[in-house]
């Protein structure tokens, strides 16, 4: 019987996780299915999952139509069905999390997109989210924004257990993680705990290909890499950070690091292996959350190797190629950046229509 590729990854020291959310999959055991079978560690949410959970099935009628005729309003609903999905995903993963002294098990929820660019917004509403929630094993979802910056650092300084989102760029990154560093060391020197603070910094790729590929037409052999050289990169600057002296003071305080989570990793053109954003990115301390389309191709053709320190010079040759070739990576990051933010924030208002629309067809 052909062993599976996706528990070979634990042995290599990444975890996986699910990025896709829907009520049925809890209900019917299929989530605790991957757990047990495919050693899948944790999930994501994000508003873009939510709009198709809600939208495309019937399982969240009942509680829309209750909660219309108690008279709540639509923010209310969205708030109560949100983080119910979230709680329960969050306690079958529950014993996981314990198993593994906290290192993995986790869920996350997203404060809403439209306060990405107000930094007290979005730690007022994290903070509310994070006490809703009450659980210890569920993530705090803030964007890698300009603003979003200072509001990882205070809440991680709070006890806040935080997934850095939207992130595309590598000045970016060194941000975020340093804004991590700075709040773990704040809350030291308060002599709060540590070891109960968890963060991950969600570093997304497959669309960075997507914009920059169109522009390698007289390189084509670099078309592809992009994304995939950012990311290598990117475990590069957190080895420096995360191995420092400075961050050593801390993990004798019990202090975790802030692993790197792949994210955006299905495949977004066909011409390109449709588990290319797995395959490649494979090393210690890393996440890489998927859509159950690329879970399950993975399952099924992966080939587990420590990947991720592999030909690293490469990928700075490429940067320094796109430089040559007058491409500006960190315009185009942050190109990313801003798109992500409003396709999540239109994700955001579609999910709150199909909920006034179900509140409305509820009291016909």
């Amino acid at each position: 019987m052909k062993s599976n590729p996706l528990l070979s990854l634990e042995s290599l020291g990444q975890s996986i996780w699910l990025d896709y959310i829907q009520r049925e999959l809890m209900a019917s055991g299929k989530l605790k299915k991957l757990i047990d079978d495919d050693g899948l560690c944790g999930m994501t949410s994000n508003p873009s999952l939510f709009e198709q959970a809600i939208s495309k099935s019937n399982d969240y009628d009942v509680d829309i139509q209750s909660m219309t005729t108690a008279g709540h309003s639509i923010d209310e609903i969205y708030a109560a069905l949100t983080l119910k999905d979230v709680q329960d995903a969050a306690d079958i993963f529950r014993a996981l999390y314990h198993h593994l002294d906290g290192k993995d098990g986790y869920v996350s929820l997203e404060v809403n997109p439209h306060l990405a660019h107000d930094t007290e917004a979005t730690i007022k509403q994290a903070r509310s989210l994070w006490q809703s929630l009450d659980r210890p094993n569920v993530f705090i979802k803030v964007p890698a924004t300009k603003e979003g910056i200072p509001a990882i650092k205070q809440l991680i300084s709070e006890g806040v257990n935080v997934n850095v989102t939207l992130l595309f760029g590598l000045p970016r990154y060194k941000e975020v993680a340093e804004a991590y560093i700075a709040g773990m060391e704040t809350r030291a020197a308060s002599g709060a705990s540590l070891k109960s603070v968890a963060s991950v910094a969600s570093f997304f790729l497959s669309r960075i290909d997507v914009l920059i590929d169109p522009q390698l037409e007289l390189a084509k052999e670099m078309q592809g890499q992009v994304a995939i050289s950012s990311a290598k990169l990117a475990y590069q600057i957190y080895h420096e950070l995360f191995n420092s002296d400075r961050f050593k003071k801390l993990i004798e305080q019990g202090a975790r690091v802030q692993r790197l989570l792949w994210a955006s990793t299905s495949t977004k053109n066909p011409d390109y292996s449709d588990i290319k954003y797995v395959e490649a990115l494979i090393g210690p301390d890393t996440v890489n959350t998927m859509p159950l389309e690329t879970l399950n191709a993975y399952r099924d053709h992966g080939n587990p190797q420590l990947e991720l320190e592999q030909d690293v010079d490469k990928a700075r040759l490429i940067f320094k190629k796109l430089s040559a070739l007058g491409i500006d990576i960190d315009k185009m990051t942050q190109q990313l950046e801003d798109e992500g933010v409003e396709k999540f924030n239109k994700s955001f208002d579609e999910l709150l229509s199909q909920i006034k629309l179900k509140s409305a067809k509820g009291l016909t």
